[in-house]
């Protein structure tokens, strides 16, 4: 399955040569050399300069397909190899415009000089040619360009920097984007932004293949938005069927997991609006990032509750400690999150089992449907609202009778920065913050394949809820309940 987006498909395309070259047992140095030239055949150019750029940026790519910096091999330029999920393409990152505002053609050299006025700094100046902007005074705060009446002022902000609501991204000397990682939530979005696909997240792809072919017991755990990611008529159990093919022993859909969050958080929202307390969910990584590195005073109103994946891993691991457990969804910060706790996780994106999929020949589309467990409450997790509506029908059918529970939906992270900011304040009226950093939920994540308002409307109206659906059941059916569902970091 492709996308008409460049970007995207050389990405596939190196993911999926890897891949092939993996299952083959055909992956070293000579092969790996290869890879440029196949995907870039001949001296014209396709999409930058020259060949030799084009392929210099494969080469990168393929480094972070096999679990590596995109760093080149001699690194004369001394780039700084760091240990970030989200990584910068060095060959890729096209040095955008680093002054963010600039004077257009527009210009009218009007007589009321509004943006001279408006600037605070001293940094227009009127010429003979039209206004002027001091790079060296300006301060960016954009008041010139919004007084312009001719919106004659370009607001040039690189799209990677203006993708990122948390300011985790500069602008080195060497005009490459630089990512900090102290500040960055791994949410991906700056990945997305990106117009020449220069920022990526490192994969395992070659380590799971590895696995997969071993004789170790490999287990998928596919996340909720799986649903429609792969093609019209890919539904949750043709997606089972096929990572089945793919070489796994079992598949659970981490729905089931999102089932017992709603259970166990549900029990926790009781005690904490019993003693008084805010708090937020804990499911999307990004989110809970957000409040370790930005609002580390509410680190302690971060629900206690694993997220669905770890919740998964767990009742996998109850019955077999040895199982290799491989939780695929569309969000790259689950990378990040498989770092931080005990739960030792393999992550893997919808984009990069798309790659693996087709290097193996399998289409879900035309799989047999398999059966799964999970209610229409879990599988909801996936778009925003549907944590907190699961964890409303979980906190009905334990039976709660006091004060009416509040939930607060925030879609997106500038909307998570609002309402954490409220609750740090002491100014929330809600009882619990239902926090995802992707607009949209999870199925808006960087490591989706399909456009989101092609998935919205046809997922909902499979995965609504339903009257007959009932969470507890559903738990105590399939032993979820005497799993440990307490966070446990490194």
């Amino acid at each position: 399955m492709k996308r008409d987006d460049t970007r995207r498909e050389l990405k596939y395309e190196v993911l999926k040569e890897v891949a092939e070259l993996k299952f083959n047992d055909n992956l070293n140095d000579e092969t790996i050399d290869r890879i440029p030239y196949k995907i870039i055949p001949g001296a014209t150019p396709k999409f930058r300069c020259c060949v030799y750029k084009e392929r210099e940026i494969i080469r990168q790519r393929v480094k972070l397909a096999m679990t590596k910096p995109p760093i080149p091999a001699h690194n004369v330029e001394n780039f700084k190899i760091t240990g970030n999920i989200i990584q910068v393409i060095p060959a890729a990152c096209e040095g955008c415009p680093i002054n963010r505002f600039q004077v257009t053609e527009n210009c009218q050299k009007c007589m009321a000089k509004a943006c001279q006025h408006a600037c605070a700094f001293g940094a227009i100046t009127i010429t003979g040619r039209g206004a002027y902007i001091d790079q060296d005074k300006c301060r960016e705060c954009g008041r010139c360009a919004e007084a312009c009446p001719y919106h004659a002022i370009a607001d040039l902000m690189r799209p990677c920097k203006r993708s990122c609501d948390v300011g985790a991204i500069s602008i080195g000397g060497d005009k490459l984007a630089v990512i900090d990682e102290s500040k960055c939530i791994a949410c991906g979005h700056c990945a997305q932004a990106c117009p020449f696909g220069a920022i990526s997240d490192i994969s395992i792809i070659t380590e799971i293949i590895d696995a997969i072919k071993s004789d170790k017991r490999t287990v998928a755990i596919p996340a909720p938005a799986v649903e429609g990611q792969f093609g019209p008529t890919a539904t949750v159990g043709k997606v089972i069927t096929a990572l089945k093919k793919l070489g796994f022993d079992d598949v659970y859909e981490v729905a089931l997991g999102g089932d017992a969050v709603s259970y166990f958080e549900a029990k926790e929202l009781i005690e904490n609006k019993e003693a008084g307390k805010k708090m937020t969910t804990s499911c999307c990584p990004a989110f809970a990032n957000l409040i370790r590195k930005h609002y580390p005073a509410l680190i302690d109103n971060i629900s206690s509750t694993v997220s669905p994946m770890q919740a998964v891993y767990r009742w996998v691991k109850k019955n077999d400690p040895d199982a290799y457990v491989v939780f695929i969804g569309p969000c790259m910060a689950k990378k990040d999150e498989a770092k931080y706790f005990d739960d030792d996780i393999a992550v893997m994106t919808f984009e990069e089992l798309n790659a693996v999929f087709d290097a193996r020949h399998i289409d879900p589309n035309e799989c047999e449907e398999t059966p799964s467990l999970a209610t229409s409450y879990g599988r909801r997790f996936s778009g925003s609202g549907g944590v907190a509506a699961s964890v409303a029908k979980a906190v009905n059918e334990l039976g709660y009778t006091g004060d009416e529970i509040k939930l607060k939906a925030c879609n997106g992270a500038a909307e998570c920065k609002v309402g954490l900011a409220m609750m740090k304040a002491g100014k929330l009226p809600e009882d619990i913050i239902e926090g995802m950093a992707c607009e949209g939920g999870c199925i808006a994540g960087p490591g989706a394949i399909e456009l989101v308002n092609k998935l919205k409307v046809a997922r909902m109206k499979k995965i609504k809820g339903k009257d007959g659906d009932n969470i507890t059941e559903m738990l105590t059916k399939t032993d979820f309940m005497d799993v440990d569902m307490h966070r446990k970091f490194k």
